[in-house]
């Protein structure tokens, strides 16, 4: 049902705006995934995203927030409340919107019907009306689910709606959405280059870098996304009319790498355990782990990578005293003397863990996760990590309390990239 002679819209790269639907994403029983997915495909094609929106399953709220998305954007898209059940009110309010009454899309019939038939199930009255639209709208083939996409051209904007369910939405996208933004809008390339960096905080990095950052071209700008333990520095890009973009915005790095090259562990959106892996392989070297606050969560980690059964040997989870003495051999008096959490008892950790798991290098944690078990010696969130190798060992230690699960997710990065810092030529 194509719309006849639509109006011409802007030459230049539209504003876009998001808006997701569902009372499901503002009680917070959802998570919104769909926005990231959208904003990162629609950036790799030259456009931005100026603002998302979540709104909920009433018409009078989605009626004003479709009037507040066309003041801003050239484009609206939007995911949610297509489905089959009464909540779904999406396509019932664009049909008033636009002035439209629904009427029925065969070849989505004969599509849902098609689905139903091939999974031998009955199809109800409810089934069926997924197939009807807006007679005012261009129907977009869903090829994975019942309900098609739609798009609008009303006064100079495109609207487009889309299933709230994600798989349906990325197919939608990248089958129908993002190839017509493309014929229909002229852009402008946009290149990202990821730099992933630990052992700096981000304003520690920032000064670090500050020189470097000021004299970036006027087209290359640079985002400081902080996680826990490390900071992705993207920079972005845009077409200045000149060639090759991508080998310019790489041309930076050797300058960035003078001022923290000891941090950079990555030029790719790559996790850090992911590095490692690459590094063990490179060196042909095998690691394991001896884990006692972390229970285990490192050795999840290293071995979320696929391969990772080429360098990781195996992990000891100590988690009390017995089994650190029995298994990983850490001397008894140095638990009586200095305790479990500290630097002396995680060195023998991380080399017990050596030997007994046969591995070329080994690393340790202990540490009091919270939210209890802490003293004015060591408190909550106090960490020692350690790293041992047939040559030394080496170990440090933390104390910064962020809350139970922060805190040994903070242990796992650190002691990784205590491994990348040490590992052998």
């Amino acid at each position: 049902m194509p719309l006849s002679a639509p109006p011409a819209l802007p030459a230049a790269p539209p504003d876009i705006e998001i808006m997701t639907i569902g009372d499901e994403l503002l009680y917070g029983q959802v998570i919104d995934t769909n926005s990231a997915f959208m904003g990162q495909e629609l950036g790799k094609i030259g456009l931005r995203v100026r603002q998302i929106s979540s709104v909920s399953d009433r018409a009078d709220e989605i009626v004003a927030a479709l009037d507040q998305a066309r003041a801003r954007a050239q484009v609206v898209l939007m995911t949610g409340g297509l489905g089959p059940t009464k909540d779904d009110l999406t396509k019932h309010v664009l049909a008033r919107y636009f002035g439209s009454e629904l009427v029925l899309h065969e070849p989505t019939l004969a599509h849902v019907e098609d689905i139903f038939r091939r999974f031998n199930r009955p199809m109800l009255d409810v089934n069926r009306q997924q197939a009807m639209v807006p007679a005012n709208c261009e129907v977009l083939h869903n090829a994975v689910g019942t309900a098609p996409g739609m798009w609008f051209e009303h006064q100079g904007t495109v609207f487009v709606s889309m299933p709230g369910v994600p798989f349906e939405m990325k197919r939608l996208m990248t089958d129908h959405v993002l190839p017509r933004l493309q014929t229909r809008f002229a852009l402008a390339p946009i290149e990202h280059l990821v730099v992933m960096t630990c052992g700096l905080g981000e304003s520690f990095l920032a000064e670090k870098i500050a020189d470097w950052e000021t004299a970036l071209p006027p087209n290359v700008k640079l985002a400081y996304l902080p996680g826990l333990g490390s900071v992705r520095l993207r920079l972005t890009a845009t077409a200045d009319g000149r060639p090759d973009l991508p080998g310019r915005l790489r041309a930076l790095l050797p300058a960035l790498h003078e001022r923290i090259g000891e941090h950079i562990f990555a030029e790719t959106d790559t996790p850090l355990e992911a590095a490692i892996g690459q590094l063990l392989r490179a060196k042909n070297l095998t690691v394991g782990t001896a884990e006692s606050c972390t229970g285990g969560y490192l050795a999840q980690k290293l071995t979320s990578i696929p391969g990772a059964s080429a360098y990781f040997r195996g992990s000891i989870v100590a988690y009390h005293n017995d089994i650190k003495i029995s298994q990983l051999g850490v001397n008894p008096e140095t638990l009586a003397q200095h305790g479990a959490v500290s630097e002396a008892t995680v060195r023998e950790m991380a080399a017990g863990a050596r030997v007994r798991l046969g591995c070329d290098v080994a690393v340790a944690t202990s540490g009091v996760a919270g939210p209890g078990g802490g003293s004015a010696a060591k408190p909550v969130g106090t960490v020692c990590i350690a790293y041992a190798d047939a040559h030394k060992t080496v170990s440090k230690q933390y104390c910064l309390d962020r809350g139970r699960q922060n805190n040994i997710e903070f242990a796992t990065q650190q002691v990784l990239d205590l491994l990348r810092r040490n590992l052998p030529e």
